[in-house]
């Protein structure tokens, strides 16, 4: 009997970081001497891993962090053919690893090249130095300039630039001069987010002292919305496509990736806190090293959180991640998917905001308008289980 052949996504978490950034509550150490060891564990979750590779086709690897870039790219190479090792990559497969300016240089991407990465993922941010000093970035915009300019002279032609914007004491005008200088490069690929101030970490720490003291360097709520607006208007006279809610990109070079998250293809995640979803069951790996390098020796899987999802949850999760999409949702797959009609369960969330023009509702595409968009968090609320 021939086995049906899935789609797979792989996600490969380095937490290794050479400093923390003031906004940043990811799982990453600054702290490398665990790094010979944790690369050890890592491949050995991914050879042991109890996934049948028969049954998939791995066509997305996404390395991230932390910062991958921040360690030798040799680990690199080890970490892919262990990959290469226990699954079948697909011909064009999408491999993407981040780095951050700084920390690479010819060799190292050179080596990434070589073992079949494809894509580059750039953090810059900002193209101000104030602005990346605020933000305790460890690189300037010239040394990102550089890096980025060796990517291009190794032959990496899909590459994705982060751009954040109300940062403090960020101006409009000062933004726009962050996705010009960016969008001048040509990369294939901008990811433009907004600052959101994390619990507990440093910058929300800045902050309540700053604020105790009267002063607010956030840009307000109105310089916001015009930072919000101001990037989709410049990045698509730029020739990019606004694909999802913070993601832009030239024609053919949306990240297939995070794509792969929002249409909920299956994928697993290796390393520290990294999550799984196959076959709506989600799960989720321990966060400390002592915990990880634990449970591997004794020959479990590295697992602190397993849910299996209900059916509810289910087509609740194809709609508040497929409405990311700026393409929005097929009511035949989710009929497909999960034997309902979508206007069976969700036919009253479209005909409210119809009415108010933020969501459209065709014969099979529900999908959010530009103004549905601007408050997207609110409509997806609705799609939530009760």
């Amino acid at each position: 009997m021939i086995k049906d052949i899935k789609t797979l996504g792989i996600y490969i978490h380095i937490p290794f970081c050479i400093a923390k950034c003031e906004y940043c509550d990811f799982l990453s150490f600054a702290d490398f001497k665990q790094q010979d060891k944790y690369i050890d564990y890592l491949i050995r979750e991914i050879i042991n891993c109890s996934i049948d590779s028969s049954l998939y086709l791995v066509e997305t690897v996404f390395i991230g962090g932390g910062t991958p870039s921040s360690i030798d790219s040799a680990y690199i190479v080890r970490i892919m053919e262990a990959l290469k090792k226990r699954f079948t990559l697909s011909e064009t497969a999408e491999i993407t690893i981040e780095c951050n300016p700084g920390t690479v240089d010819k060799d190292k991407l050179c080596d990434y090249k070589a073992v079949g990465i494809n894509r580059i993922s750039f953090g810059l941010q900002s193209a101000d130095n104030d602005e990346l000093k605020m933000l305790g970035r460890i690189h300037t915009y010239e040394e990102f300039l550089k890096s980025y300019n060796t990517a291009l002279e190794c032959g990496f032609d899909n590459i994705n630039i982060d751009v954040m914007s109300g940062l403090m004491y960020q101006s409009v005008d000062k933004y726009e001069k962050t996705l010009k200088k960016v969008c001048e490069l040509a990369p294939s690929h901008i990811s433009a987010y907004s600052l959101i101030v994390e619990e507990g970490t440093p910058l929300e720490k800045k902050l309540d002292i700053l604020e105790e003291k009267g002063i607010c360097p956030l840009p307000d709520e109105n310089t916001e919305r015009k930072m919000y607006h101001v990037t989709k208007d410049i990045l698509s006279k730029y020739g990019y496509r606004r694909y999802e809610i913070s993601n832009y990109a030239k024609e053919g070079f949306e990240c297939r990736h995070n794509m792969s998250y929002w249409e909920r293809v299956d994928y697993r995640g290796f390393g520290l806190g990294a999550a799984s979803l196959i076959d709506d069951s989600r799960y989720t790996n321990v966060r400390d090293f002592d915990s990880y390098y634990d449970m591997l020796d004794k020959g479990e899987e590295p697992f602190c959180e397993y849910e299996i999802l209900t059916k509810k949850d289910a087509m609740s999760e194809f709609m508040f991640l497929g409405l990311r999409k700026c393409d929005g949702i097929k009511k035949s797959e989710f009929f497909q998917k999960f034997g309902v009609e979508y206007d069976e369960v969700y036919g009253n969330v479209s005909e409210k905001y119809k009415k108010i023009n933020m969501l459209i509702d065709t014969k099979d595409t529900v999908c959010l308008t530009d103004e549905g968009m601007d408050v997207s968090n609110v409509i997806m609320a609705d799609y939530l289980p009760d």
